[in-house]
């Protein structure tokens, strides 16, 4: 029991950051706007979080409100995905350039980009190396949210293996948990949410109505990518530990546009993509079979090609992606 629950605790932390980069991608395809750039925009919110408390511990001193601290790094990271995903916006939506190529740069941009300033940032400290302090890394270290579960599992296995399973995450994981259901409710229960879902399937039927579509695409893809870059800050803060380490996302992102697909657009379907595909990422080092690790690290990508696969077989209107995602919306031809 005590080894499932230590897969699990690692499968749900590992698959943190996938979470946040799957429900951002969600709501930026809900619009109608296919975003390949993830991963991009999670790297520009990994150097941003990690910056952001960086510069401020540097001309502040040592935060020692953990509070204070998770907010900055939240919002650096936030607005830095929000940058990404307004330049991806402006050529797609108002200059109509092709989706699929604008989000491949806006990968290529966001990774470079990280990575320069990851190093420049680095080399320009002491100990060539961008830290924070041991103070900041706290507030994202594993904390019980309900410590009094933890008193009573010192008596009690079963409220033992109830607080390790549920109530002892860092914030940013309920954080993702939270921004999941509320999105599902926001898409299914409100009025804007099924707006933006008709802008998506159909961005003409839905003009003909009076919804401002190209405002819609916008805020959608500007807020969807400034949560990704929470997921890209979530791998610089905790898994990281706090340190700038070269190519830190590596491929998450593109794992989490194929988590979107898995979910069948379903926010509250990323919640178990993200720890199935958190509990591949890390299984080498829980389940030992013998086998090199180099087929450990391939193990989440053939996943991803088989979910694409399996969808693809298996496609219903119900959970299918929104029609004219991937495609320019022209007023004219209205």
């Amino acid at each position: 029991m005590d080894n499932f629950v230590n897969l699990f605790n690692a499968a749900v932390l590992a698959g943190a950051p996938l979470l946040f980069g799957t429900i951002g991608e969600i709501l930026t395809e809900k619009s109608g706007n296919l975003n390949l750039g993830v991963e991009g925009l999670m790297f520009m919110g990994a150097i941003g979080g990690l910056s952001g408390v960086y510069f401020t511990e540097m001309f502040a001193g040592s935060l020692s409100s953990s509070l204070l601290v998770l907010l900055i790094a939240i919002l650096s990271a936030f607005l830095c995905g929000c940058f990404g995903s307004l330049i991806y916006a402006f050529l797609t939506v108002t200059l109509r350039a092709n989706q699929n190529v604008t989000g491949l740069t806006l990968t290529i941009f966001g990774t470079g980009i990280a990575n320069f300033l990851g190093d420049v940032f680095s080399t320009s400290s002491a100990g060539n190396y961008m830290v924070i302090s041991n103070s900041a890394k706290l507030a994202f270290g594993n904390q019980p949210i309900l410590p009094f579960l933890a008193r009573l599992g010192e008596d009690s296995m079963f409220w033992n293996y109830v607080n390790r399973l549920f109530f002892s995450y860092n914030f940013l994981v309920y954080l993702g948990i939270l921004f999941a259901v509320l999105m599902a409710l926001f898409l299914n229960r409100t009025r804007v949410g099924l707006n933006l879902r008709a802008v998506g399937e159909s961005p003409a039927t839905a003009d003909a109505a009076g919804i401002a579509v190209n405002r819609y695409k916008y805020l959608a893809t500007v807020i969807g990518g400034g949560i990704c870059g929470i997921g890209g800050m979530y791998i610089s803060m905790v898994t990281a530990q706090g340190v700038w380490i070269y190519n830190c996302v590596g491929g998450r992102g593109w794992i989490a546009v194929a988590l979107v697909i898995f979910a069948t657009w379903g926010p509250a379907r990323a919640i178990l993509g993200g720890i199935i595909f958190g509990g591949l990422t890390i299984l080498r080092m829980y389940v030992p079979m013998g086998i090199p690790i180099e087929i450990y690290d391939l193990m989440p990508y053939v996943a991803t090609i088989l979910v694409l696969i399996f969808t693809s077989i298996r496609q219903s209107k119900e959970h299918a992606m929104p029609k004219h995602c991937g495609l320019n919306y022209f007023r004219e031809e209205r």
